[in-house]
């Protein structure tokens, strides 16, 4: 059974930096992902990762926006700083396994005050 726990959302100010963590179980990893969804909006990709460490960012978020992996832990991480009330949304980690089968956490809310 595939899981995915996610943690570290929460409230912060305009400016400042959260670290989210998503620790995958159950699975044979390919790549792992942060997704996002605002209210009245779709889901858009945040940044991504591969096992082989090849990384991919939104371009709303480059240069503001770190995504590491542990592999030995099979956990993710997204380093969040100089955060803009733009980024309020729930965070959905993502896992891609090797047969490309695609699962999701059950989100965390991010959301940043002006």
């Amino acid at each position: 059974q595939v899981q995915l726990v996610e943690s570290g959302g929460g409230l912060v100010q305009a400016g400042g930096s959260l670290r989210l963590s998503c620790a995958a179980s159950g699975i044979s990893i390919y790549a792992m992902g942060w997704y996002r969804q605002a209210p009245g909006k779709q889901r858009e990709l945040v940044a991504t990762i591969t096992r082989g460490g090849s990384t991919n960012y939104a371009d709303s978020v480059k240069g503001r926006f770190s995504i590491s992996r542990d592999g030995a832990k099979n956990t993710v991480y997204l380093q969040m700083n100089s955060l803009k009330p733009e980024d309020t949304a729930v965070y959905y980690c993502n896992a891609e396994s090797w047969d490309r089968s695609s699962y999701w956490g059950q989100g965390t809310q991010v959301t940043v005050s002006s």
